[in-house]
């Protein structure tokens, strides 16, 4: 009997520890906590800006989903075709988990929005508190016409958008001051292309390396919008909006530019000019002057250092008392109502962690130690993170938190001047002036509005050529304030805007 009880006993025991081992191993299925549930089956369709996309197997896309209990199944679409992309999906139905909509206010995200084609997030939003660190501009700008979010923003910041830097290096050597106005900036042009600031005792050198293309100003237009003192293409003016090529400070930019034009401040070919070969002659240490986001200033900095250590091109503050704000935002990853209910919480909750320190830093940076360094908070890439494409310009297009300064820093960027980058964002938040069109909707405009405005553009390209007499933009000017669809598109850009400020 003595024995027959030590069997049970020992039975007992074993099967007691089995137990205990069964559940400890069910607790740690995964080192986040989330028990025996199976990982969650994500589609995501997003764009990429790498030479090439991660693939499934990739390193940090696999630990992302390890630590989200996920399997993300990643449609990864080039830039340069992404808006066809967009189209062909929503057409088809067949619609991913997540979607990023480069453009949330396209006629078609319009219409499906009102189909209750997609999730509304508003009610649900405020549960998520990384997500609810996103700047007020950023769920602000990317609302519906019914005053309502159907997308979680792809988070950007609201200061240090593009805006003109030119050479300090220069300016010191010249003794001139950083410009704060427009005119100022003319005198600062016209010695760069003068006075020899390369000091190679030749006249080489060009003021600001901006073009222009078929659609719009490109990259002289927060130059312009120093003229009229808005972003974009819209300003309010005694409560309604009003197109600013109607405006007299319009003609005051195109006087500008074709005086600087005549004079050789800018390039001679800046109706043809590609964007590579402007950053070509920065590069070349040719151009005082361009037109980019706050950290971007250093790519030509960085190449003109190998030669010349003082090189230094300097983000301005502010022009004539302006500098754009940015809308927050650069689309939006909307939910289909395909979705059920239980599952969009766990996508809002993946979203949330993407949107953490933790998470954001995965998705951009990957694994320290492997894929970056990081010293007094500056983190620093390796070889090994561009082997296994880990960037910001990937998986962190998907996963990324509010950052104010993150258009402050780049890869490589000495400490100092990460530090004066910060300062310039934080002195061109007390001025800086937001698009007030952003979001608005006129069924004209989409129609009409791109061959209107590629007929402005061409116009103010032969002024500022030289092509044709400043006379013909006024005369063209009267004929827009008549012209039909300039009135249409006005009239229901005004009549959105109003529905806006009453909600």
């Amino acid at each position: 009997m003595k024995r027959l009880s030590k069997k049970r006993l020992t039975l007992a025991v074993v099967l007691v520890m089995t137990m205990i081992i069964s559940a400890c191993s069910a607790g740690n299925s995964n080192d986040e906590g989330t028990g025996s549930e199976a990982p969650l089956k994500v589609n995501i369709m997003t764009m990429y800006y790498t030479a090439e996309p991660p693939g499934p197997d990739n390193v940090v896309v696999q630990e992302f989903a390890r630590k989200t209990n996920t399997e993300l199944n990643i449609t990864w679409v080039s830039p340069n075709s992404y808006g066809d992309k967009v189209n062909v999906t929503l057409a088809s139905g067949d619609i991913p988990d997540l979607m990023l909509l480069d453009d949330p206010f396209t006629a078609q995200v319009r219409t499906m929005v009102q189909q209750g084609a997609f999730w509304d997030l508003t009610p649900f939003l405020k549960d998520y508190p990384n997500l609810m660190k996103f700047p007020e501009d950023s769920w602000t700008n990317t609302k519906q016409a019914d005053g309502n979010n159907y997308g979680i923003p792809r988070v950007r910041p609201v200061e240090g958008g593009g805006f003109p830097y030119i050479r300090k290096d220069w300016l010191d050597k010249l003794g001139l001051a950083a410009p704060t106005t427009t005119d100022e900036l003319y005198t600062v042009l016209k010695a760069f292309v003068e006075q020899d600031p390369d000091g190679n005792g030749k006249k080489d050198t060009i003021g600001y390396a901006g073009f222009v293309d078929q659609n719009g100003m490109a990259y002289f237009s927060t130059l312009v919008n120093a003229f009229t003192h808005t972003t974009g293409d819209w300003k309010e003016v005694d409560g309604k909006l009003v197109n600013v090529n109607l405006l007299p400070e319009m003609k005051e930019a195109l006087q500008w530019l074709n005086r600087a034009y005549n004079e050789k401040l800018i390039p001679e070919d800046l109706a043809v000019l590609k964007n590579s070969q402007a950053k070509d002659m920065l590069k070349a240490g040719r151009a005082g002057g361009f037109q980019d986001t706050v950290e971007a200033a250093w790519e030509p900095t960085e190449e003109l250092r190998k030669s010349d250590p003082n090189a230094d091109f300097l983000p301005l503050v502010s022009l004539n008392g302006y500098v754009n704000k940015d809308s927050g935002f650069f689309g939006m990853f909307a939910i289909p109502k395909t979705v059920p209910e239980e599952k969009m919480k766990r996508l809002l909750e993946l979203m949330d962690y993407g949107a953490s320190d933790e998470g954001s830093d995965l998705a951009s940076f990957g694994i320290k130690g492997t894929h970056y360094t990081e010293e007094n908070g500056v983190k620093t890439v390796t070889e090994q993170a561009k082997k296994d494409i880990v960037a910001q310009q990937a998986l962190g297009q998907v996963f990324i938190k509010y950052d104010k300064y993150l258009r402050a820093y780049r890869s490589g960027m000495p400490n100092d001047m990460l530090e004066r980058n910060k300062k310039i964002i934080d002195e061109r938040e007390k001025v800086s002036v937001p698009d007030p069109s952003t979001g608005l909707y006129s069924e004209t405009n989409v129609t009409a509005g791109t061959e209107l405005r590629k007929k402005i553009q061409d116009t103010k390209t032969k002024v500022i050529l030289g092509k044709v007499p400043m006379s013909d933009w006024d005369d063209y000017v009267n004929k827009l304030k008549s012209d039909p669809d300039m009135l249409k598109i006005t009239e229901e850009i005004n009549a959105s805007y109003a529905k806006r400020q009453e909600g």
